[in-house]
């Protein structure tokens, strides 16, 4: 197909009957469509938003899967069991085996194929520590994958319905990709290597802007989408947006179809193989919050950057047709702290604190003044322990303290650090300034006494880069997005330079866990605990693999592309338009196909 006749296929009409219907457009949906299109099968995708793309184009697009195959010859040696061991540490009292071999079984075969398939392409990040390296069978490094960049232009008109990446996490529209290119940007004013790569791409970025309007190099998770969007384009696969599915058809105990508003209007659309729900999960939708997130008790006590139209829909859907939802696991969602950026007026947007977090001369603290967590530890481990010391008190919520070194050296939240001036954050009261701790501890409603002991007692060990208290930077994963130049720890300085600057953290979430209970082949489980026929579940609509626990970066795209594509796989086969017990074999890997 040529390319630019993509928006051909997206304005095509919508037939009466397919073989397969997606719920969402997100890296799950995709994916199931892709292989799903690539089998034989027609396809139809529908997406709710008026954009395609989901949370994974506002993600790092990074996948979690252990034996991908892709690092380099030099780098440790993965091993089927060690993946299996750490899962079952890090997934505890709700590890499903069935549904992790089916993960780590299937993961490689899922990376291969799209690879050698499709548009996508990945990069390795051998450097990339597992979250918790001194585990049971975890790797400090190695197991995480990252979308190569990609240019819009090979979307064509299609780039128009791509979703943008999120706005607080890019400077002014550009995304970037890699700690290393982050690295280069904190660099700039001390490095001529690094001031030279600013230079070139802040170029590049304007011209971009001024014949397009948009960036053309993407990155991350739209460079991931856009990857499988041509992909699903290039082989035909309808995408129809502003089409939210309304229900499913249910006859004789078999899922086949759906009703959308489609232009306008309430369609009935029949999937003679069965259709797979990827609709991104429930982070916007306060009922569920409020059910589920005990630190938002009315639901409105948490600020997500997943998209709007991501309100459990697949949810409801599989409970409509006697689907089991689970809400059993320990955390309910990915947690990270984030903070609230004023657009103005009463707008907020939404800064997820990913990286600054991890650099020397910069903690957190409660309302108490003290420290309550290694500041370096993931956003999921953060947030739990965030949730865990505020679960008595009346609000959920920390600061991030840096003093005026670490401030203009790495920022602190959207405040970007020097050049790019203060001034309008200190103005809108994003960002809070004292000329000492106590001062700065009385602006933002923190205990001064508490928090003057907190820092001196924090930097009595921090000048000699130590950290007995909480252990920042003493592993793998710590130092890997800590500061390199800075020794003899990259994540621990001393708090002494004023002024001091602190940033509110409230709850937010990187997509959410609790959800649709399915088996190894990613269909959607009823109550006699077999599956119901036709119905699949994959990305975060799905229960999640992880057990409700964080173990590396990207173990909810990872899963996502790699159950979307079992799922397609099983649509494919010919008994998948009849019903199988729970305890019939699941889809095999490619690879022993």
């Amino acid at each position: 197909m040529d390319r630019n006749s993509s928006k051909a296929v997206a304005a095509n009409a919508v037939p009466d009957h397919v073989d397969v219907i997606v719920v969402g457009s997100g890296a799950g949906g995709l994916s199931a469509a892709v292989v799903a299109r690539h089998a034989g099968l027609d396809v139809l995708v529908l997406e709710k938003e008026s954009l395609y793309g989901g949370t994974t184009a506002r993600s790092g697009g990074v996948l979690w899967v252990p034996g991908h195959g892709k690092n380099p010859a030099s780098a440790p040696a993965d091993s089927f069991d060690d993946a299996l061991t750490y899962m079952r540490h890090e997934a505890g009292a709700q590890f499903d085996e069935d549904r992790v071999r089916a993960f780590l079984e299937n993961g490689p075969a899922m990376v291969r194929f799209f690879e050698s398939e499709t548009s996508v392409a990945f990069l390795p990040v051998p450097e990339f520590s597992d979250y918790h390296p001194g585990a049971p069978g975890a790797r400090s490094g190695g197991r995480s994958l990252v979308a190569a960049p990609y240019d819009a232009g090979a979307l064509g008109d299609e780039v128009r319905r791509l979703r943008p990446p999120l706005r607080e996490i890019t400077f002014v529209g550009m995304m970037f990709n890699a700690s290393q290119e982050v690295a280069h940007f904190f660099n700039c004013t001390r490095s001529l290597r690094s001031a030279a790569y600013v230079t070139k791409r802040l170029f590049q970025h304007a011209l971009e802007m001024l014949r397009h309007g948009r960036a053309q190099r993407l990155t991350n998770g739209n460079a991931l989408v856009a990857r499988l969007a041509r992909s699903a384009f290039d082989l035909g696969v309808t995408v129809r947006t502003e089409a939210p599915v309304q229900s499913l058809v249910f006859e004789e105990g078999r899922v086949t179809g759906v009703r959308a508003r489609i232009g306008g209007e309430l369609r009935t659309v029949r999937a003679r193989r069965g259709v797979v729900l990827a609709s991104g999960g429930f982070p916007q939708d306060p009922v569920l919050r409020a059910r589920l997130f005990s630190h938002a008790p009315t639901g409105s006590e948490h600020w997500s950057p997943a998209p709007p139209g991501n309100t459990g829909d697949g949810w409801r859907l599989a409970e409509s047709v006697g689907g089991l939802t689970s809400s059993a696991l320990p955390n309910a969602a990915a947690w990270i702290p984030v903070s609230r950026v004023p657009r103005g007026g009463d707008r907020f947007g939404v800064f997820p604190h990913l990286i600054d977090r991890y650099k020397p001369g910069i903690i957190a603290v409660t309302r108490d003044g003290q420290r309550f967590v290694n500041e370096a530890h993931s956003y999921h481990d953060f947030g739990q322990a965030l949730r865990a010391k505020c679960a008595q008190g009346e609000d959920t919520c920390a600061w991030l303290i840096a003093d005026h070194r670490a401030m203009r050296r790495y920022g602190l939240g959207f405040a970007k650090p020097f050049p790019v001036p203060l001034l309008p954050h200190l103005w809108s009261g994003y960002l809070l300034r004292g000329r000492t701790p106590a001062e700065l501890a009385q602006r933002a409603g923190i205990d001064a006494q508490v928090f003057e002991r907190t820092v001196a007692n924090f930097n009595a060990d921090a000048v000699h880069g130590r950290d007995p208290a909480f252990g920042k930077g003493d592993t793998a994963y710590n130092r890997y997005l800590g500061d390199a130049s800075h020794q003899p720890n990259p994540c621990v300085a001393p708090l002494d330079k004023g002024p001091y600057y602190a940033v509110k953290l409230v709850m937010g979430d990187l997509g959410t866990f609790a959800g649709v209970r399915t088996d190894a082949s990613a269909r959607v489980l009823g109550a006699s605990g077999g599956p119901i026929a036709g119905l699949y579940a994959v990305g975060n609509d799905a229960l999640s693999v992880m057990g409700g626990n964080y173990p590396g970066g990207g173990i909810t795209l990872g899963p996502a592309m790699t159950f979307g594509y079992i799922a397609a796989r099983h649509l494919a086969q010919p008994q998948a338009t009849k019903a199988r017990p729970a305890s019939g074999p699941r889809a095999a890997p490619l690879a022993a196909a």
